[in-house]
């Protein structure tokens, strides 16, 4: 087993991960350390926990000084992924000297001109924001020595390519890039063409997300039935702390609230809150002083709690790879975990499609806690002719290989929240979710 001493990094970066009990690199860490420590560009393709960040960060520590001026800068989609970031190389850069500052909306900019003001090397930063602080001429990336695209797919979806561009023409041209996405579309492929030089491909569980080393199962009940079941399934959790996805800001309100009624310690982040209460709800998480957080997924790309032991899909995502990065939020950086999805009558042949990408077998626990599964024959024919599936009886957890698709429902905002411009399907028998149903 490769240690961190076995890579070449200084003794100061050393004694960060020693302090955060860090001895054996991960396999992304492993393989991309070497590769940037080499100044050669990379594409990385590993999903959510799997320890990208000590990946692309330690090598920029590794190699740029203090006082030295901007010399690195990390894109990341949202900003809970961009101070998840920040905190991360905090840690790595305890005996360096090296600083770093977050840049994103929703913070007063005031407050980030004095963090620029007092200097800093490593710039993490939302595109929007960023490109606010060039035009103002707050942040200059003339001695730009490194680039991290982080979750590049993710920036794609939420329609940062143009901003993407516009930041990464205004970079040096010599400079060492590194892309790391859970899935290589063709656009980042021709974003990687014109903006890195002859870029090593790392492969870390390209063809893996199945959410193995996490307990999946799941339960079909109808809508109406979900919140007794989530406090059952709280109740019998004693091995750490649960997240809650919800699809909708208006479903995380209300699910937060009968928590709160039912004596549970709950917080909850959702895309209306302000940003000062957003931060406040994540470090009382983080610290441990709530059990419970209830989210939308604008919270699935920033959380990194290590004593995560429960995720709920109180609804059934709209994006395959959504699930896998809701479940991803346990068993962090290979550790166990368990992921439980409430699946209504209606979702039933959405689940099919996310279960079929997954190659553990999932438990029924329709079966375990003897419940029948009741559904009228007008949801029947509708599954049937939506998904292409004929009885409800088929048996989860399939051994399909995911390949990165899923649909788009509209786009996203820097914050991570979805724009509300889905079409109304009025009586089309389409389900969207967040909307009450009674099945």
């Amino acid at each position: 087993m490769t240690k961190f001493e076995e890579l070449g990094l200084k003794k100061s970066i050393l004694d960060g991960l020693r302090d955060m009990n860090f001895l054996e690199p991960f396999p992304i860490q492993a393989a991309a350390i070497p590769v940037l420590l080499s100044s050669q560009d990379v594409i990385g393709q590993a999903h959510t926990g799997t320890g990208k960040t000590a990946a692309f960060s330690l090598p920029i520590l590794q190699n740029i000084v203090p006082r030295g001026g901007i010399q690195a800068l990390i894109l990341a989609p949202t900003r809970e992924l961009a101070v998840q970031i920040s905190g991360e190389i905090n840690k790595f850069a305890k005996y360096t000297g090296i600083r770093n500052v977050t840049i994103y909306g929703g913070q007063s900019i005031n407050v980030q001109f004095n963090d620029l003001d007092r200097g800093v090397e490593i710039v993490v930063a939302t595109p929007g924001r960023l490109i606010d602080h060039l035009k103002r001429g707050s942040i200059e990336l003339n001695d730009i020595k490194f680039v991290v695209l982080d979750e590049a797919d993710t920036m794609l979806d939420m329609g940062f390519i143009d901003d993407i561009k516009f930041i990464l023409d205004l970079v040096p041209e010599h400079k060492i890039t590194s892309l790391f996405s859970a899935t290589i579309p063709p656009e980042i492929l021709r974003l990687a063409e014109k903006y890195m030089r002859h870029p090593q491909q790392i492969f870390i569980d390209a063809d893996d997300l199945s959410g193995e080393g996490i307990d999946q199962a799941f339960l079909i009940i109808k809508d109406r039935e979900k919140t007794d079941y989530l406090m059952k399934f709280i109740k019998e959790n004693k091995n750490g702390q649960t997240i809650v996805f919800c699809s909708t800001k208006d479903r995380t309100r209300r699910v937060a609230h009968e928590l709160t009624k039912a004596n549970f310690n709950v917080v909850s982040i959702q895309g209306d809150l302000s940003q000062f209460r957003r931060d406040k709800s994540m470090y009382t998480f983080r610290k441990g002083k709530a059990d419970i957080l209830v989210a939308t997924d604008v919270a699935a790309r920033g959380i990194d709690v290590p004593e995560v032991a429960l995720v709920i899909n109180y609804d059934v995502p709209t994006q395959n790879l959504v699930y896998f990065h809701r479940i991803g939020r346990t068993a962090r950086a290979g550790g166990k975990g368990r992921a439980i999805t409430l699946v209504s009558y209606s979702s039933i042949g959405d689940f099919r499609t996310i279960s079929g990408q997954t190659k553990v077998q999932m438990t029924d626990l329709n079966k375990e806690l003897g419940i029948e599964v009741k559904i009228p024959d007008t949801l029947k024919r509708e599954v049937g002719q939506r998904r292409g599936f004929g009885g409800v009886g088929r048996r989860y957890g399939g051994g399909s290989r995911y390949d990165g698709g899923g649909r788009r429902y509209g786009g996203r905002n820097e914050h991570g929240e979805r724009h509300e411009h889905r079409e109304r399907h009025s009586g089309s028998g389409k389900h969207y979710y967040g909307l009450r149903s009674r099945w």
